[in-house]
């Protein structure tokens, strides 16, 4: 074993063995300052200044945010540092600690995506004795598997800032350059409960839900005629109806019902402009039924992202794969980052097959790929001038 391969697996061992779990459920949910604190002196120890920024609002959350070198440009190297929950009663190893069997190595996070640390330091180590032309940054992010208050920091505070960023989500090593956005909406009515022996005692709030399920399902169809893009497998917007919660009894007039739905826009769509949609078509049904009736989010929501077929770095990452940049349904940081002015893609180690799963796992084939692959992207943008 190499010493650069050996050292890969120290910090794989201690990000994986560092738990931090992202979770709307308070008992759940940790902070992710741990894994921060690994990372901390890694890249300390190449040279790097690194910043650990507080999420505002977020106790306990932070980003962290490492840099090599100075200039205009420069490429960042983006993952977040948090994962999801998981039924460890499910793993056949513990998914804290991490195991190598079948020429893969399991743990939770290994693929989504702490590994991608590992891989991104790794190649920064290959490299960073040599003088940069434009700044390398490495960023660390928290709470993308819930809120993306990390991300959403950076974009109110407008940084980092560089060329060209390269989020290390799982993609098998092949260049994504699209995916839809994401949206979790909610419909409340509340009605008046009464006797139901006599409909006039009561304004049903079941009877104004049928009425908003009709439209939101009209409205499906109509967003499904308008917006196509035949780069994505599911090549229409989707609205899926997810859960409805109302009444509590047969002979009872239902006094209030709710709905929760998820609505997953191609780019080129506004997220408040469907939710303006929404609201234009149900705020009638109100009166209709003589209800109280209300839409809200159940979070801020992730814009659909697209980065051109023909930027650079879509044309120099599909040079170096091989692989033509695809599109995604799964939401990730990257229209955040873009918003900063960055060209942007999606390329990592693993696979989102493995992701949220028993036995997550990183094939050992991915490693070695992806930390030379990672090396010629910051010889071609931090080893390089900056064009001017």
């Amino acid at each position: 074993m190499s010493s650069a391969h050996a050292d890969i697996l120290k910090m794989l061992k201690a990000l994986i063995g560092t738990a931090s779990i992202s979770s709307t459920h308070a008992h759940q949910d940790l902070s992710n300052l741990p894994v921060i604190e690994q990372l901390h002196p890694w890249l300390e120890a190449l040279g790097f200044e690194v910043e650990v920024m507080p999420v505002p609002g977020h106790p306990g959350k932070y980003n962290l945010i490492a840099s090599l070198g100075q200039g205009p440009g420069g490429l960042v190297l983006a993952g977040h540092t948090d994962t999801v929950p998981c039924n460890p009663e499910l793993w056949n190893s513990d998914p804290f600690q991490l195991t190598e069997r079948d020429n893969r190595f399991y743990g939770l996070g290994t693929c989504d995506m702490k590994g991608f640390f590992a891989l991104a330091i790794a190649a920064a180590a290959r490299c960073h004795q040599q003088p940069f032309k434009q700044p390398l940054i490495i960023l660390a992010t928290a709470d993308e598997e819930t809120s993306m208050s990390g991300a959403r920091a950076l974009v109110a505070a407008g940084r980092p800032l560089a060329r060209a960023a390269v989020i290390g989500e799982p993609t098998g090593l092949k260049p994504i350059r699209m995916h839809k956005g994401m949206m979790m909406e909610a419909v409340r009515i509340e009605g008046r409960s009464g006797h139901s022996s006599d409909p006039s005692l009561g304004a049903n709030a079941l009877d104004a839900m049928h009425g908003v399920l009709s439209e939101l399902i009209q409205f499906r169809q109509e967003l499904a005629s308008k917006y196509q893009n035949t780069d994505f497998r599911v090549s229409v917007p989707t609205l899926n109806l997810g859960c409805i919660h109302g009444g509590d009894n047969p002979n009872r007039i239902c006094g209030r019902c709710e709905l929760e739905f998820d609505l997953r826009p191609l780019p080129g769509m506004s997220l408040e402009g469907l939710r303006e949609a929404v609201h234009q078509r149900l705020d009638p049904l109100a009166e209709q039924f003589g209800v109280q009736l209300e839409t809200f989010s159940l979070f801020p929501g992730i814009p659909p992202f697209a980065t051109p077929a023909d930027s650079e770095l879509t044309l120099t990452l599909e040079r170096l794969t091989g692989h033509r940049a695809e599109a995604v349904a799964f939401g990730t940081e990257a229209p955040f980052l873009q918003q900063l002015g960055m060209d942007t893609l999606i390329l990592g180690p693993g696979s989102i097959n493995q992701a949220h799963q028993p036995d997550e796992y990183l094939d050992q084939a991915q490693i070695q790929p992806c930390v030379d692959l990672l090396e010629k992207l910051i010889i071609h943008y931090c080893l390089t001038p900056a064009r001017t």
